[in-house]
């Protein structure tokens, strides 16, 4: 049997579910306990002709232009768990497994899709048609994880969100099928979700099963029990039902107190698996308000703080959420690969595993430092509510160093 899938659940609320004209977006990243996430910005860029871009383990052609992005990722690898781009695309991915075993060799990780997505794509369906492009030419395989010893491999499914509409993509291999969502709450996690309704799919998705034997022809064609294995398929989603349960005021919040849930298994604490890192954006449908993406940066939503981002010229970067880079020294880039692991734990991650001791040997202190925390984040929700309630537009300058002042002030709490 596979290797279970690390059970991440990513979220989309649209109106009427969710507040005010606003897509609501998150997602909790359950990986390896030990594994270091950071938060990273790259700046829009022109490439030159001919140039190639390096990504996780394979080579690729370079596009003229990229996005600017901020991304959610492991810190040993290229692409992304989740992120989002200037033009208000989030996508994040989820690890399935299908009946078809994932491939060993390596080329594309779901998560570089993730990352290529965003950078290319200005809108959802642009970000979903460049993922299934790629993945036709240069197909999907390769260690999930920064593990020496053995290899994980899984298939992608993906949540690909912008302010008007939203994309579940799910793929086996090179083959994929698309359900396009305009309205209500959504939920994937770490298994196949489509049924009969398909808005895309690959040319030859149903010829493919047909020659393999997995539908007939005359029944309707399911994509999750086709795609499958025979006993797994079961209800995943418990989230989804405390978002409708907010009778159309799904915000930011309501999204966090979701991603923070440990009883309801979408905050993932178990002997393998923690929700390493999380994500929650604002998208408001009218595009003269900006998109707002809170990012933890460390691990369990339930004590982490999410620290607002938007997207403006001359961000100011963040090396506190940033692992330290080891080139090409990296044990990751060197084959064989990951034949050590380098300690890849940034500043604020450093900070955490002090307050975690703390919480956990010193209750009180630990709960009187968690208020202070849940306090500071509620006042940058609050400021950032106050951004999509004014009728002026918003000046850049007023939040270059947004993402960069909030990391600054948790880290002085935690001194």
């Amino acid at each position: 049997r596979m290797a279970a899938a690390p059970p991440s659940y990513c979220f989309v609320a649209f109106p009427p579910c969710s507040k005010d004209g606003l897509v609501v977006f998150g997602k909790n990243s359950a990986r390896p306990r030990d594994e270091v996430q950071e938060v990273v910005y790259f700046a829009a860029a022109a490439h030159d002709p001919g140039s190639k871009v390096e990504c996780t383990y394979i080579e690729i052609e370079q596009v003229p232009k990229t996005h600017a992005v901020v991304l959610s990722r492991p810190s040993w690898l290229w692409g992304a768990e989740m992120g989002a781009n200037e033009h208000g695309v989030c996508v994040a991915n989820e690890a399935v497994v299908t009946r078809e075993p994932a491939s060993e060799s390596e080329a594309l990780l779901g998560m570089d899709l993730v990352r290529l997505g965003l950078e290319r794509g200005a809108t959802a369906k642009e970000a979903l048609d460049v993922i299934v492009a790629l993945l036709e030419e240069h197909g999907q395989g390769g260690n999930y994880y920064e593990d020496g010893s053995s290899c994980h491999t899984f298939q992608s499914a993906f949540l690909i969100v912008d302010r008007n509409e939203a994309w579940i993509l799910e793929t086996s291999g090179k083959y994929w099928a698309a359900e396009k969502i305009t309205e209500g709450v959504k939920c994937i996690c770490n298994q196949l979700s489509l049924t009969t309704k398909i808005d895309a799919e690959h040319p030859e998705l149903r010829n493919y099963v047909k020659s393999q034997g997995w539908w007939n022809g005359d029944s309707d064609f399911n994509f999750s029990e086709v795609f499958s294995l025979a006993d797994d398929h079961i209800a995943c989603c418990s989230g989804r039902e405390s978002l409708e349960k907010q009778g159309g005021d799904v915000s930011a919040q309501a999204m966090i107190d979701v991603l923070r849930d440990k009883d309801s298994g979408v905050c993932v604490d178990s002997e393998s698996f923690l929700t390493t890192a999380s994500i929650v954006s604002v998208l408001p449908q009218d595009p003269s308000f900006p998109c707002i993406h809170y990012f933890t940066g460390t691990p369990d939503p339930s004590r982490s703080i999410f620290k607002p981002f938007i997207f403006v010229d001359d961000v100011k970067l963040v090396p506190k959420v940033q692992s330290p880079s080891f080139g090409n020294d990296d044990p990751a880039k060197k084959i064989p690969r990951f034949q050590e692991k380098p300690d890849r734990r940034h500043e604020l991650y450093k900070a955490h595993e002090w307050a975690r001791s703390l919480l956990e040997n010193d209750q009180d202190k630990g709960q009187k430092l968690m208020k202070i925390m849940l306090d500071l984040e509620k006042q940058g929700l609050e400021a950032m509510e106050d951004i999509l309630s004014r009728t002026e537009i918003l000046d850049p300058a007023e939040v270059m160093d947004l993402f960069y002042d909030c990391v600054d002030t948790e880290l002085k709490f935690f001194k």
